[in-house]
């Protein structure tokens, strides 16, 4: 068995299939260029069948990036593969991922097939992938429940067509780490042919043991590729979070004793990148990269930290990045200053024109904020305006009145189709009001199912971060919108959700 453990990051494929989290080509393009320097080995850029704006993402991304393996999800069928071969062609290193489910309750009730047709289709599938690409990655949906003697037949079966990475999925989160772990195992041992190919483990946070689950199947299966993403973002519960497994495979690389490609001092940029982008707030409490994770309010351990780090501390907090982020930025700070900023934080943009305008913004921003942290610039070049002037709704202006014992009012100066037009409406509260005086001419009919509010940094200057959720036809889409306003915020936020919603994307869904 290998002494390295390969990273294979699902962020933009499987995290976006939360509900909401759906990203724009260049924001995914943005987020992979944060993998790369990230050093994960193999990023998952989306299901290139699923939709036209997944296939161009998966094919700027296999453009650009050059030292990590892209790759594109397909389901078992020539259709799909021949789209994700066809979107990867511009890879350095491209890899297809084919599936199809195995379990009895996936092929009697979903895919209405046979065991000896889910097999067959399978066969076939890799054979297919294999004469497009030769690095071939397939995954049993549903592996955890399927009957064992039927899997081994499947995984057996693949790899004698070409497939290289097996990969074992405990689709809806229902393994225990000591079972999963076993459970690898023993397919390992019964899988003739179980040394051709690497074996990996994708697994689902529905019972919180995602991250437990993948190392078992890592030390006691002998799995050597885990899947992940970063925040463990994903839908229902989420995934594997990728900063957990990483740096516990560092800190104890006694127990694991494998190596990890991964600079982990780019862990938190990636961490606070992915948030912004998809509106995901990470909780304060969350392993490696939530903002308590270094802290210690107890009178005990603050005694302990300052007579030695290694009393309370496992790991050092600027190990992951958090020593980077210091502030650097102001109102004197230069254009040359920004730039070099922006690519210290894995931001490019793709123009000169581009990064005017967020130049533009950031001076706006410090004339009214005395320190500029990189949660604020990362914020910043996070807003669609920035790259989309072609939205179809823009932000221009707000004033709202706001008094105790009196109906608040707000008034909105806004963009529809590249014409400003100015809403009125009472609330509730200036937020409220705000968001009714949007709808005095947008009208979209869309529900609010999820409204918050995060502080960028620490101080009572900072930046306010708004997430909105909105549901339409059975859309579910996310806005984020940052302002040191909280009400200015509220309304980016509310324009950037109506802007997705407008956005005629219809996409196909992948494995869970």
């Amino acid at each position: 068995m290998s002494d390295k453990l390969v990273i294979f990051d699902t962020t933009l494929r499987d995290g976006e299939q939360s509900p909401g989290a759906s990203m724009t080509r260049d924001e995914k393009l943005r987020i992979a260029r944060q993998l790369e320097r990230l050093k994960v080995d193999v990023i998952e850029a989306g299901f290139a069948a699923s939709s036209n704006g997944d296939f161009e993402a998966i094919k700027a991304i296999a453009n650009t990036i050059k030292d990590s393996t892209v790759c594109s999800l397909s389901r078992a069928n020539d259709r799909d593969i021949t789209l994700a071969a066809d979107a990867l062609q511009g890879a350095s290193r491209a890899r297809i991922h084919t599936f199809i489910a195995t379990s009895p309750v996936h092929m009697e009730k979903k895919l209405r097939m046979t065991p000896e047709q889910v097999l067959e289709q399978a066969k076939q599938s890799v054979r297919f992938a294999r004469n497009r690409v030769a690095d071939i990655e397939f995954s049993a949906e549903d592996a955890y429940r399927s009957e064992e003697d039927f899997l081994c037949r499947v995984i057996e079966a693949v790899i004698n067509e070409g497939a290289t990475t097996i990969n074992v999925p405990d689709t809806v989160g229902y393994a225990i780490p000591e079972l999963y772990g076993n459970f690898i195992k023993t397919l390992r041992e019964r899988v003739p042919n179980s040394d051709k190919a690497i074996w990996s483990v994708h697994c689902h946070n529905d019972l919180g043991m995602a991250v437990a689950n993948s190392l078992a199947g890592v030390k006691i299966g002998g799995a050597r590729q885990i899947e992940c993403t970063i925040n463990g973002l994903g839908e229902r519960a989420g995934n594997c979070s990728l900063e957990e497994v990483v740096m516990a495979m560092r800190t104890r690389r006694d127990y694991f004793d494998l190596d990890v490609r991964v600079d982990a001092t780019q862990i938190l940029a990636a961490s606070r990148m992915v948030s912004q982008t998809t509106g995901f707030v990470v909780q304060p409490n969350k392993a490696i990269v939530g903002a308590n994770a270094f802290a210690h309010a107890s009178g005990i351990h603050q005694d302990g930290i300052m007579k030695a780090r290694d009393t309370y501390e496992i790991m050092r907090a600027e190990d992951v990045g958090w020593s980077a982020n210091k502030i650097i930025m102001g109102k004197l700070s230069g254009r040359n200053a920004f730039k070099q900023r922006l690519q210290e934080l894995g931001v490019q943009m793709d123009s000169e024109a581009e990064v005017n305008l967020a130049f533009a913004k950031f001076k706006e921003l410090a004339d009214r904020k005395s320190e500029i942290f990189d949660e604020d610039i990362l914020a910043l070049v996070s807003e669609e305006n920035i790259a989309q002037s072609h939205d179809q709704y823009g932000f221009v202006s707000l004033a709202q009145h706001s008094e105790t014992g009196e109906l608040p009012q707000a008034t909105v100066v806004m963009t529809i189709g590249g014409h400003e037009v100015t809403g009125t409406a009472n609330g509730n509260g200036p937020v409220d009001a705000s968001l009714k005086a949007i709808e005095v001419h947008v009208k979209s009919g869309s529900e609010m199912v999820l409204y918050s509010v995060n502080a960028i940094s620490g101080s009572t200057e900072s930046q306010g971060e708004v997430t909105v959720r909105l549901q339409h036809s059975g859309r579910v889409v996310n806005g984020v919108g940052a302002d040191p306003d909280i009400v200015v915020a509220s309304a980016k936020a509310y324009l950037n959700a109506l802007n997705k919603l407008q956005s005629q994307t219809n996409r196909v869904a992948a494995q869970g």
